[in-house]
């Protein structure tokens, strides 16, 4: 056994612990020559990396590289998913591959059982924000993410809300294009908001190209909170939709102008969210209520048909990019009031803003804005509102990123 990391610096007792039932002998891993060996077990990184591995670990992983050894990697080749890592000829990973595991970085791949039930691979959990990106320690203004949300014109609360779901979830900058009436409001709402009035009393195609335009330099767009079905709307919607070219979160009256026109989704990223009414609009089928496959399988079918990763919202969520379904069972019965769909268009939106994918973007955002509306629950009971549920997200997030990283 070579012990990368001088003993003095193990510092945890169940690492100590660890060492000591370990009866061979305990070499510093710069006395280590690969030609004594003819199998190496690489255990020295899991997949809790961030970056490119650092001295001592990269120094032998390009011995371990260069020895012409049979090599085991225990998890993942240490360094994975970096350009410095083992090139083992076998991978012994716990549970499941992780995802991005193949032959060519991983060798050949065994899954070893460890006990965990098939209903942690089902629903979203602790273990999905390993998937979400750090923030590098010299990012600046903007790095974590650009959102514009259209939104509002009837109404006022709904794209404010998304604004400040997107801002509570980690994004550097949240714009908000709105219809005359709606901008003072709107940016009453929270002064974090940078609020761009667009002429008129609603969203309409002459609004179209300047914001396409605009969404440039944006890293996700969210289209539709409170801006109501107007027909110049809807139009209005088809088109911007179709012409964009960043990743979107749709939600609201925008999703039954997809469902009305859907290639205007062709070649599109994103996610949609709807709930069992905006369901039927998008696909002109009725959610089963009694039997949870049969919703599972029409959500994967949905999204697979229109490539794009579906939020059906529920007392369980079902999330599904088309290949993979996940259920999220955080949240409450408390989380009808008005406005907590329009926090999780927010939170996706700012995830996603956060280089995750559309996927991973909707597993985090259902869990973290279900167990928020728990959180504030506890608070405020059926009392609660989505401004609440709005300010108990950095608290979720908080807990499991850093959980994710330790």
């Amino acid at each position: 056994m070579y012990l990368v990391e001088p003993e003095s610096q193990i510092v945890t007792d169940i690492s100590r612990v660890n060492l000591h039932m370990f009866e061979g002998p305990v070499r510093a891993a710069e006395a280590l020559d690969p030609k004594q060996y003819d199998v190496i077990v690489d255990a020295m990184l899991g997949v809790g990396l961030q970056g490119r591995p650092k001295e001592r670990y990269a120094g032998v992983i390009k011995v371990l590289n260069g020895s012409r050894r049979t090599i085991v990697s225990v998890d993942v080749p240490s360094g994975w998913p970096s350009e410095l890592q083992v090139k083992p000829d076998v991978t012994l990973t716990f549970h499941a591959p992780k995802i991005g595991m193949n032959k060519a970085n991983s060798g050949k791949i065994v899954v070893a059982d460890i006990g965990i039930p098939p209903e942690a691979e089902l629903y979203c959990g602790p273990g999905d924000f390993q998937l979400l990106p750090g923030r590098r320690k010299d990012a600046h203004k903007g790095d974590a993410g650009r959102i514009l949300v259209i939104g509002g014109g009837p109404y006022t609360g709904a794209p404010a809300f998304t604004g400040m779901a997107a801002m509570r979830s980690g994004v550097d900058l949240a714009f908000v294009a709105t219809p005359e009436p709606a901008a003072l409001p709107v940016s009453i709402y929270s002064p974090n908001i940078i609020v761009k009035a667009l002429r008129g009393d609603i969203f309409s195609e002459e609004h179209v190209d300047d914001l396409l335009s605009f969404s440039k330099d944006i890293d996700v767009v969210a289209i539709g909170p409170g801006l109501g079905d107007a027909k110049e709307t809807i139009a209005a919607v088809q088109k911007f939709i179709s012409k964009c070219d960043r990743p979107l979160v749709i939600d609201a009256d925008a999703i039954g102008a997809c469902g009305a026109k859907p290639q205007i989704l062709r070649g599109k990223v994103g996610v949609i969210t709807p709930h069992a009414g905006e369901f039927k609009k998008l696909t002109g089928r009725s959610v089963p209520t009694d039997d949870q496959n049969a919703k599972m399988e029409m959500v994967e079918d949905a999204a697979s048909r229109l490539r794009m990763t579906i939020v059906l919202k529920g007392a369980i969520d079902v999330i599904s990019d088309g290949s993979s379904v996940k259920l999220n069972r955080t949240g409450n019965n408390a989380m009808t009031v008005g406005g907590t769909g329009d926090v999780l268009t927010g939170s996706i939106a700012g995830i996603l803003a956060q280089k995750t994918t559309p996927f991973v973007a909707g597993r985090i955002g259902a869990f973290v804005v279900g167990l928020a509306g728990d959180l504030a629950f506890e608070e405020k009971s059926y009392g609660m509102l989505a401004t609440d549920v709005v300010e108990k997200i950095p608290f979720v997030l908080r807990r499991y990123t850093l959980a994710s990283r330790a």
